[in-house]
């Protein structure tokens, strides 16, 4: 008898917690704003059951929440204490020339992590310093070539372009690749002043269309190509600042470089040659059997970048596109081909594709163009994102890494706010992922034995972006 009714009630709690659920998606699908939205959800316990869900196959834009793919990725094929490389030479046919290779590190004087901005530059004037004289002048040669010139996605739009949230990906990077562009606005009848950039870039030219607002809202963006100097600004910034700063992207980081350490190497009383970087002899050769010729180098120091279980916390909690470019194409360097004259980008998305079927996931709803999310094409499903969480929880030796690297709701990162003051404050740790008509969020809750991966995606809803947040709030509220 004691057996009979120990199944009666568990059987009860299952049809009790089903018609909670159904309720709670029923609730969320009818959602006003939601009429003409498409929606994905997905939640599984961690033995990969499906818990709940709603069109979970479907492939819909993920934008941020893309970055648990890329991150999680990379963690399995790189290891979590993977560190980035750029090492100095001197060449061994010229000593007084000075070779950088760079080999993809995101955080070379990074605001996000790291000693300081210019530690790393005080170390290498210290090393240079011990391999070379001052006596006679010094040539520097940057080779920025690793990711090649394919600096940004194809399908990423032409509005984003130069803003420092589309910055381009190459072997160098340097200050998250990003200046700050600072105006005075204090005066009504005419555009925003332009007062400086930081680091200072005299060589950019910009065409102000700007205006200025009494809203006291950031509607400021930076338009530009890759390598160009030429810079369109556009849409409104507050008006009565004295100081007020918009970012954008460096247009080429490589020869930032360069002129950074040539003007450090300056004050330590060195006379600079030449400065230049390995992209015009990469075009130059890129149709030629023989491809971009290396000299013959006496390497003598090798800068390390912070492990990569550090770089990934970055990312997720900070939603950093420029730190998961980088990510996405050292994998394709990794597991792709090698060839510094073919795309990492679309190598990378291959083998991440190959990578999770691998391990027995359904990729059939993955069709992505970057790493990071902002290509407003990417799709992915919501069971997806599930299944590698739930595999990254379970199954990966670099679980700890990735689960810490989430930020917590209510308290951190891009997530501080969602579920704040709710009782699920603190018990979830998700990626949020948001782009124009885009709202989604990824996961985990645990709470002592409820541990759960779930997924939740809405596009193209018709609903202030803040309500469609409480709609998705309410929804893991009334499903956990």
């Amino acid at each position: 008898m004691r057996y009979i009714l120990l199944v009666l009630f568990t059987g009860i709690f299952s049809i009790t917690g089903f018609a909670q659920n159904t309720a709670a998606i029923n609730t969320f699908v009818n959602t006003q704003g939601f009429e003409n939205a498409l929606l994905g959800f997905c939640v599984k316990d961690l033995n990969g059951k499906e818990v709940a869900s709603y069109n979970k196959d479907a492939a819909l834009t993920p934008a941020s929440t893309l970055k648990i793919v890329t991150t999680a990725t990379a963690l399995e094929v790189l290891g979590d204490n993977y560190s980035f490389p750029t090492t100095l030479s001197l060449d061994a046919g010229n000593p007084q020339r000075l070779i950088i290779h760079g080999y993809g590190d995101p955080t070379l004087g990074s605001e996000h992590i790291g000693r300081g901005a210019n530690d790393w530059l005080n170390d290498w004037i210290i090393q240079i310093k011990k391999k070379t004289g001052s006596d006679l002048p010094i040539d520097i040669y940057i080779d920025d070539s690793y990711f090649g010139y394919t600096g940004v996605s194809s399908k990423w739009l032409q509005e984003d372009l130069g803003n420092y949230f589309a910055a381009g990906t190459y072997g160098i990077s340097i200050y998250d690749n990003l200046y700050r562009l600072y105006f005075n606005t204090e005066s009504f009848d005419e555009a925003p002043r332009i007062v400086k950039t930081q680091p200072d870039m005299p060589e950019l030219i910009f065409l102000n269309t700007l205006k200025t607002n009494s809203s006291s809202q950031d509607n400021g963006y930076i338009n530009g190509q890759p390598f160009s100097n030429y810079r369109t600004l556009v849409g409104d910034i507050p008006a009565n600042r004295k100081s007020f700063s918009i970012k954008g992207d460096i247009p080429d980081p490589g020869l930032m470089l360069g002129n950074i350490l040539s003007q450090r190497l300056s004050e330590e009383g060195y006379t600079i040659g030449n400065i230049s970087t390995a992209r015009t002899q990469y075009f130059e050769q890129m149709y030629n059997t023989f491809r971009l010729a290396y000299n013959n180098e006496n390497l003598f120091y090798t800068h390390l970048s912070p492990d990569l279980k550090l770089i990934i916390r970055v990312i997720n909690e900070k939603s950093n596109n420029h730190y998961t470019e980088h990510l996405m194409r050292t994998i394709g360097r990794t597991l792709g081909n090698k060839d510094s004259y073919t795309n990492p980008l679309p190598e990378g998305i291959t083998q991440t594709g190959l990578f999770w079927q691998s391990k027995g996931i359904d990729t059939n709803s993955m069709h992505i163009y970057d790493g990071c999310g902002l290509a407003p094409s990417n799709a992915i499903s919501a069971q997806m994102l599930c299944d590698i969480l739930v595999y990254m929880k379970t199954q990966s030796k670099y679980s700890e890494s990735f689960y810490e690297s989430l930020p917590k709701a209510g308290k951190e990162g891009t997530v501080r706010n969602v579920l704040k003051g709710t009782r699920l404050e603190g018990k979830v740790v998700m990626k949020s992922g948001s782009i124009a008509n885009v709202q989604c969020f990824a996961g985990y809750y645990i709470d002592g034995n409820k541990k759960y991966a779930f997924s939740v995606m809405v596009n193209n809803y018709n609903s202030p972006r803040r309500q469609t947040v409480k709609a998705i709030e309410t929804l893991l509220l009334n499903t956990f």
